[in-house]
């Protein structure tokens, strides 16, 4: 059926280079999808595929930092791929949204190879409580296990291919256990809310084929201060460049 323009708010994105119609309510992105893109080191000329891509915030932001790439995203809720579709056309973006499940990649996805694949798994076990609306719990709580996910990914990659992928830090084993023998040069950059915390996330990024050793960096703060103290955002300068001003993040 899809959303009525009254069901979506229109949020803008790295610094307002990017505007997005996403539900009120529903699954509404943040900056998992942003960080997710910067994470992507893409090349004009590139085909990239991301899988799960929901109302298209991470593949559309990384198509506005890198011109020139062939856009294309799976997403199996139609009511959020016709978002992404929308969301692309509205941005000056071409990008083939397809609707359908990782689980049983259409055909028309089966057939080609990408350079990069990027996902924003779901974060939640399927034993975890299921938000209210359909869509938030569709996308926040896991049905395909992870490891599929992990699996669709390398297999739609060329070889040499990267993919990158953002999760919870928990689940750092899982992503690690899914790569082993079938990518290799294997980064993870861990994410930390504020300096001297845990990290909550992390982005991992391997290439297919590859026996480069494993690598992992000095976390990415992404606040300020030991407390959000005050109105509005206190993310850090290094976070800010990436989420505000669409600066790539750094893998060196």
């Amino acid at each position: 059926m899809g959303f009525s323009d009254t069901e979506l708010s229109r949020d803008v994105f790295l610094g307002g280079r990017l505007a997005i119609w996403q539900p009120l309510r529903g699954y509404r992105a943040a900056t998992d999808p942003v960080l997710l893109a910067a994470a992507v080191a893409a090349r004009p000329g590139q085909a990239v595929l991301e899988l799960g891509c929901g109302a298209g915030v991470a593949l559309l932001a990384l198509g506005v930092r890198v011109p020139g790439l062939r856009l294309s995203g799976l997403e199996r809720q139609a009511d959020y791929a016709a978002l992404a579709r929308r969301n692309a056309a509205a941005n000056g973006l071409e990008a083939d949204i397809l609707t359908g499940d990782l689980a049983e990649m259409p055909q028309a996805l089966r057939g080609q190879s990408f350079d990069q694949v990027l996902a924003n798994p779901p974060y939640y076990p399927p034993g975890a409580p299921a938000a209210q609306d359909a869509g938030r719990a569709a996308a926040l709580r896991e049905e395909t296990p992870l490891g599929d996910w992990i699996d669709a990914g390398l297999k739609r990659l060329k070889s040499g291919g990267w993919l990158s992928v953002i999760h919870l830090a928990e689940r750092l084993p899982a992503i690690l256990a899914a790569l082993e023998g079938r990518a290799g040069a294997v980064a993870v950059r861990p994410l930390c809310a504020r300096e001297g915390r845990a990290a909550g996330r992390v982005l991992v990024q391997a290439r297919k084929g590859a026996r480069a050793p494993f690598r992992l960096l000095p976390p990415l703060v992404l606040h300020e201060g030991a407390a959000h103290l005050g109105d509005g955002d206190d993310f850090t300068r290094a976070a800010q460049a990436i989420l505000r001003e669409g600066q790539a993040l750094d893998w060196a």
